[in-house]
């Protein structure tokens, strides 16, 4: 990978060439927003509103490095539009968290010579002790039982420190992915219930310490398939609702993100056949059954959803807990705030489409066995690293395509 200044630099200038398509596709004229560099943040509301969402350099040089010299046209000159959609930035390890500084300056800097629509920072927070407790493929480099509590808080330290340097620019923050989830379905996997106490004590920390003026934060909420049952969408109410509250209700955190990293349609027709048995069978269905529930709870009820590979429906999934480099995937829905629901804040995209979920690899420490069922595309690398055959499954299924 090219060193971050020297990507930065060139990434900057594709984007004088192309500007960034902004997330409010529909809202009033971009050029009447204000600017976040001359007259400071503002956080109420939908912050996505007006906004534009940073193409994060790191996601558009793997695109450019790796994706576009091994396509053929049209898809090369395809695949130099993806690095272009504002996509978030993961913050899964304290050595990437200066990254966000190094981005946020970058930000200022385009605000400040008059980006229409703004600019916007977003970064998924993702690195509690003992994380993807009930899988394998994303475990993190803290422990429960190696200080990873206290480890955490300093990664927490080190994001409010990067923010507080920066307070001009408006940021979005998507609070750990699967955690909360799994505190509600997996408590009878021992690694889960070891971390109970400091998942709920780490998020704790998070949401009270993040809680800026220039930031939006959006606790993560699984999806349809998993909070989505009758059984378990009631105590995840009662689980963000008691969380939040303990917090001292932080007046930053804006709602609950859903589908993260997921495949799930936002509206679809009738329930797939893989979706049997749950009523709420699309996220749509899902937050529209959960917000009121949240609401009882005096949580704010707002949500962003993932659509960056939902683009095929109905997926080629054999069960609805297959989460790994699924087959036949797409490209969904490019970031807007045009959601046609006023629960929903914005579409977005969390996922960068082409980083893997997972190895399927038997031998590797972090092989989870959902990476190797039939309908994950093989072979695949280790998480988080890229696949370039998942990426052109990606591109090829776009919808709307590019």
């Amino acid at each position: 990978m090219a060193p971050l200044a020297a990507t930065l630099a060139a990434f900057t200038a594709m984007l004088a060439a192309v500007q960034a398509s902004p997330v409010a596709t529909g809202a009033a004229s971009p050029a009447a927003a204000p600017s976040a560099a001359t007259t400071g943040a503002s956080t109420v509301g939908n912050p996505f509103t007006g906004k534009q969402i940073y193409a994060n350099p790191y996601y558009a040089s793997e695109i450019l490095s790796s994706a576009v010299p091994s396509l053929s046209a049209p898809y090369n000159t395809k695949a130099s539009a993806v690095a272009k959609v504002g996509t978030f930035a993961w913050l899964d390890s304290t050595a990437k968290v200066p990254t966000m500084g190094t981005y946020l300056a970058d930000i200022e800097k385009q605000n400040a010579a008059g980006a229409s629509p703004p600019i916007i920072g977003a970064f998924v927070v993702y690195d509690l002790p003992n994380r993807d407790c009930a899988a394998a493929a994303s475990n993190g480099e803290f422990s429960v039982a190696n200080n990873g509590l206290a480890n955490y808080e300093k990664y927490i330290d080190s994001i409010k420190a990067q923010l507080q340097a920066y307070p001009t620019v408006d940021t979005v923050l998507l609070i750990e992915p699967d955690s909360l989830a799994n505190l509600v379905t997996n408590l009878n996997v021992a690694n889960c219930s070891a971390a109970e106490s400091a998942y709920k004590a780490g998020i704790t920390y998070a949401i009270q310490q993040l809680n800026l003026p220039n930031v939006a934060m959006y606790l993560d909420a699984g999806h349809a398939g998993w909070l989505g049952w009758s059984a378990n969408i009631q105590p995840a109410a009662q689980l963000f609702g008691s969380l939040y509250t303990a917090a001292g209700s932080p007046s930053q955190v804006r709602g609950l993100a859903t589908n993260v990293a997921n495949y799930n349609a936002w509206s679809i027709a009738s329930a797939p056949s893989y979706t049997s048995g749950d009523s709420n069978y699309d996220e749509q269905l899902y937050i529209n059954a959960l917000a009121p529930l949240l609401t009882q709870q005096g949580f704010p009820a707002h949500f962003i959803t993932d659509t960056s590979r939902n683009g095929v429906q109905p997926t080629k999934q054999q069960a609805w807990g297959d989460w790994c480099n699924v087959i036949g995937t797409g490209f969904g829905v490019r970031p807007t705030t045009n959601t046609g629901n006023t629960l929903a804040d914005a579409f977005v995209w969390v996922k960068p489409g082409g980083e893997c979920d997972g190895t399927s690899d038997t031998s590797a420490a972090r092989y989870d066995y959902h990476c190797g069922l039939s309908d994950a595309l093989q072979p695949s690398p280790e998480a988080g690293t890229w696949f370039q055959a998942y990426f052109a499954q990606l591109l090829e299924n776009a919808n709307p395509s590019f």
